[in-house]
């Protein structure tokens, strides 16, 4: 069902991107497509000396800058909280600390103004990206999720329900591709930086192994992935590393994109769905999405991947899918709480 709301405000702080946005819905206003009229991310940056996300510092930051990004995105779509019907924010997954400074801001917003408020999952945001990337995507379809945290394969029913058919069975595909930028000394955050110098890389120098290939399985696993190069590396020595670093992180990245794809291709194949849509942070990926273009072009499937800036966490995507999503009416929503799973 497609709830009619003309301009919601969505914010998103399930990990460490503060967004906000005011995404516009064309069946109250008659404008003729799903749309965000703002799009605001504040990536932060005090993770990069750590290596990785530290929830605390996560959530602090959060509190520090959501009140301007809310402000910057409410700017840039030319509105005011006046204007604003209802109020969606991320509550699941995420980390408790950062998607309880999101909900208790939406939470005053909405109550200050008796606005409903709208509980969003983060996995379902990422599928609704899709929904602002082609305003005429409608399911059924196939929706794969590939992100630093998560990543599994749905299918899509007509009344945008997401089905699980396969998931990880340990480390999520942007994990594996930030935990392999780390052995390889490429820093934070890792996807972007492996990519990077596999550009000039052999991807066929060193073979890494690909899990699950049995015909049977929609699941995946990126662990024995990472063991592998944890070993490769220990069979060089530190000259022999930096000469072989772009055909290391090519093999590697090799390995994840051609294990996404081969199950993602598998599910439509097996459901007999004529569309793929794939978001999440690791859809970004331009050797998985040129791997899923030629093949979805041979087979006649039409694929759906947002823009890059739709596929990392934003609150566009939160806003999309709140569309879907049933509204809590003032004033219930005040025992409402996030959960991390």
């Amino acid at each position: 069902m497609r709830y009619k709301s003309t301009v919601i405000l969505a914010i998103e702080t399930s990990c460490d991107d503060t967004c906000a946005a005011v995404v516009a819905d064309s069946v109250a206003d008659g404008s003729g497509g799903r749309r965000a009229l703002s799009n605001v991310v504040h990536t932060q940056t005090e993770h990069a000396r750590y290596g990785g996300v530290v929830p605390e510092v996560a959530s602090r930051a959060h509190l520090e800058r959501l009140d301007g990004v809310v402000e910057a995105a409410l700017s840039e779509a030319g509105v005011t909280l006046d204007d604003i019907e209802s109020i969606a924010v991320t509550v699941r997954p995420g980390l408790i600390g950062a998607l309880l400074v999101g909900l208790s801001a939406a939470k005053g917003l909405a109550y200050a103004r008796g606005l409903p408020l709208i509980p969003v999952d983060h996995l379902e945001g990422h599928v609704a990206a899709a929904y602002l990337t082609d305003p005429d995507l409608e399911p059924p379809f196939i929706a794969g999720i590939a992100s630093g945290g998560h990543t599994a394969l749905y299918s899509v029913d007509g009344d945008h329900g997401l089905h699980l058919l396969g998931k990880t069975l340990d480390d999520a595909a942007g994990e594996a591709l930030d935990k392999g930028a780390r052995m390889l000394g490429l820093g934070f955050p890792g996807g972007p930086a492996l990519s990077k110098a596999a550009a000039s890389g052999d991807p066929g120098r060193y073979e890494f192994p690909i899990a699950l290939m049995q015909k049977d399985s929609l699941d995946f696993s990126f662990s024995g992935l990472k063991t592998s190069l944890l070993y490769r590396l220990k069979e060089l020595d530190e000259v022999q590393v930096r000469e072989a670093l772009p055909d290391l992180a090519a093999g590697y990245e090799a390995a994840v994109v051609e294990a996404l794809s081969r199950k993602l291709l598998r599910a439509v194949e097996r459901e007999g769905a004529s569309t793929l849509v794939v978001a999440g942070g690791v859809a970004a990926n331009a050797p998985l999405r040129r791997r899923l273009g030629e093949a979805c072009h041979a087979s006649g499937t039409r694929l759906v991947i947002p823009s890059p800036d739709l596929c990392t966490d934003n609150a566009a995507m939160i806003g999309a899918a709140a569309l879907y999503t049933p509204r809590v009416p003032y004033p219930e929503y005040l025992d409402l709480n996030a959960r991390s799973i």
